[in-house]
């Protein structure tokens, strides 16, 4: 799957979805817009028989699918949708580093555990180019290398880890907690932990929504590359994470302005890093008006500084928005207490409001957000669920039951 190409345009929907769907899972892709050039047009009609049903997706083995579902998507990816059972020891709902380390350390300590991802195994981390505060590398490490190795790790002992699929509910009583997919397979343990993580937040400016993907993107990793050499880069955002993928993305482009409505808010050594950057102009006290649209991709960037008023007019290759995050948490409204901004509540020991129910990581309200950490609270919580199990007389393996 080297070699994967999207044919497709940019009012196409569907192409769109599809496009995400491929993000999601970081598998790369070329994408072809057919309005614009005339030979992905003529292969495509040539493929089709004269027709044109897009997006029109190829593969390195010479076979391609015409407007797939995500399914059909994931199956061609050889991604697999269902667990084994039906019934485990643990459910973790999460494949990133916080739902990772826990499933490892379930492992080890003989708890039969089945993990669900809603994307790529790995979670958000793969998507961060580089990683350079996570303890033992010294020199940092790529993202995606990371979520490799926590993959690795749980593959060693074998847990079982089932990606591409959205769990939709969970319910529980006091003796199980049940976890249903939007496919509608069901799921069921004495205990389950979520870690479920974040996902980017949006500006909610006009223009935003038809332009996410097409000019407008929130993963410098996934998507920086195909912007090599452009002439200018938009970085929306003064956090970290904004900064970090600043300084990536002025390894590909001429120049990136980073624009943010208050000061930079990072580290003290990445500030430093992107102020003395000869490719990065910052400018603080900026509010966002708007992305217009130009032959149906980003145009312009339309802005205004708070204090003076005065207009600010960008034509950026692209607009990266790296604005904060919300937790992935809608599936438990009603189940489970949340905070306001939706993430979850736990005690000191991890648990939600839902008996057998334990979450940690980004998902958790009072957590730092950073991907150690992440991975500390995952551990920190299955030691935790292990005592309540132990304390319930539940340690040992659940029924196999074939999955439905």
């Amino acid at each position: 799957m080297d070699h994967i190409t999207v044919y497709g345009a940019p009012w196409c929907p569907d192409c769109r979805r599809s496009k995400s769907f491929l993000m999601d899972q970081r598998v790369p892709y070329r994408w072809v817009d057919i309005d614009a050039d005339a030979d992905g047009r003529a292969f495509v009609e040539q493929l089709q028989n004269g027709g044109r049903t897009i997006p029109t997706i190829t593969f390195e083995d010479g076979s391609y699918l015409l407007e797939p579902s995500n399914a059909e998507l994931a199956d061609k990816l050889g991604l697999q949708l269902r667990a084994k059972k039906t019934a485990y020891g643990l459910l973790i709902l999460g494949g990133g580093p916080a739902g990772l380390s826990a499933a490892i350390y379930a492992a080890r300590e003989g708890m039969d555990a089945l993990v669900l991802e809603r994307g790529a195994l790995g979670g958000q981390a793969g998507a961060t180019e580089m990683i350079d505060n996570y303890p033992g590398f010294p020199d940092g490490i790529r993202g995606a290398e990371l979520a490799s190795r926590l993959v690795a790790h749980a593959q060693r002992y074998g847990v079982e880890m089932v990606s591409a699929v959205d769990v939709a509910s969970v319910s529980g009583d006091r003796d199980c907690i049940e976890a249903v997919t939007a496919t509608g397979d069901r799921y069921r343990a004495p205990a389950a932990l979520v870690a479920t993580g974040s996902k980017y937040r949006r500006l909610g400016i006009p223009g935003e929504d038809g332009l996410i993907g097409l000019g407008v993107h929130f993963c410098a990793t996934c998507d920086g590359p195909f912007y090599r050499g452009a002439s200018e880069i938009v970085v929306l955002g003064g956090g970290n994470s904004a900064l970090e993928e600043a300084l990536f993305l002025a390894t590909l482009a001429e120049h990136v302005t980073i624009l943010t409505r208050g000061d930079l808010r990072a580290s003290e050594l990445v500030v430093d890093k992107v102020r003395n950057h000869k490719r990065i102009t910052v400018r603080t006290g900026v509010d966002l008006d708007a992305f217009e649209t130009r032959e149906g991709r980003l145009g312009t960037v339309l802005a205004h500084e708070r204090a003076s008023g005065e207009a600010i007019r960008l034509e950026p290759a692209a607009a990266f928005v790296f604005v904060g995050l919300d937790p992935n948490t809608a599936f438990l409204r009603g189940s489970v207490d949340l905070d306001d901004r939706g993430f979850v509540r736990t005690d000191d020991r991890y648990r939600t409001s839902l008996d057998g129910l334990f979450a940690a990581g980004d998902v958790r309200a009072g957590s730092t957000k950073q991907v150690g950490a992440a991975a500390g609270e995952g551990i920190a919580a299955l030691l935790s669920v292990r005592r309540w199990l132990e304390d319930r007389g539940e340690m040992a393996a659940h029924a196999d039951e074939p999955a439905a």
